[in-house]
């Protein structure tokens, strides 16, 4: 007996395939109900999607499980269960749940991201990186005076690694203070405008206070900003404006609802 994909399968008990009402030609019948055809189309569809190769086999597997699927619903149903009120509120969900996602899906269909829009965003994001990445270290203290005490003893000799032990920053001071490459927008402002001020191999010799307490800044390294070429970053900026313009159709349709 052949097996059934598990993602169809999958897909199929989450209740995300769409499944015809009626059908002008069938698959096969089933203790003399006919299971329409439009229905193999429509799981075949969704597993070419997911990137299922077309053959026979899929195509036998899909015709099996459908029949498996009636079998178990028929009996369902003899068994009165289509009655019972928890069985309809889920089935009611399904249907909402899928008529949601052919709606988002059109939506998406008729409101294209532009590659108008995709070069903007990227030309905005490619500005705030800047054109320099920086690799500093730091120690994070709690009070100024202990930030000074680390500056004298860098000042006579102490390395930095070993400061660091001290800091607050529980994700670098293991590593020496660390931060690994970055650009001045993923600091805060007094950090980032203590990083950029400095040169390469140098530490500040002055605390840097920020809303998590002071800063010892030391700028291991600087290079030119490496952005990734547009094509290849294209495919992640068009699903995420895409996400953005399908959450913002969504907040403006639920600002319209009348809710009583």
């Amino acid at each position: 007996m052949k097996r059934f994909p598990s993602r169809l399968a999958i897909a199929l008990m989450a209740g995300f395939i769409a499944l015809p009402a009626a059908a002008a030609e069938s698959l096969a019948k089933v203790n003399g109900i006919a299971i329409p055809a439009e229905r193999a189309e429509a799981m075949l569809a969704e597993q070419r999607a997911q990137g299922a190769p077309e053959s026979q086999q899929l195509k036998d597997a899909v015709r099996e499980e459908l029949i498996r699927r009636e079998v178990l619903s028929q009996e369902a149903t003899n068994k009165g269960l289509a009655k019972k009120a928890d069985v309809q509120a889920q089935m009611e969900m399904a249907k909402q749940a899928i008529l949601i996602r052919a709606y988002l899906q059109d939506f998406v269909k008729n409101n294209p991201v532009s590659d108008a829009d995709l070069k903007k965003e990227y030309d905005a994001i490619k500005g705030r990186m800047g054109d320099k990445e920086y690799k500093p270290r730091h120690v994070l203290v709690e009070t100024e005076d202990e930030a000074k005490a680390i500056i004298a003893k860098l000042q006579s000799g102490t390395a930095f690694e070993e400061v660091a032990k001290d800091s607050r920053d529980p994700g670098s001071k293991d590593r020496g203070g660390d931060l690994g490459w970055s650009n001045p927008g993923m600091f805060v402002k007094p950090f980032s405008d203590a990083m950029v001020g400095l040169e390469k191999g140098k530490f500040t010799t002055a605390p840097v206070k920020s809303d998590f307490g002071y800063h010892v800044i030391q700028l291991d390294d600087v290079r030119a900003t490496q952005a990734p070429p547009f094509e290849e970053v294209k495919p992640q900026l068009q699903q995420r404006l895409q996400q953005q313009k399908v959450e913002k159709h969504v907040l403006d349709l639920r600002a319209k609802a009348k809710v009583e």
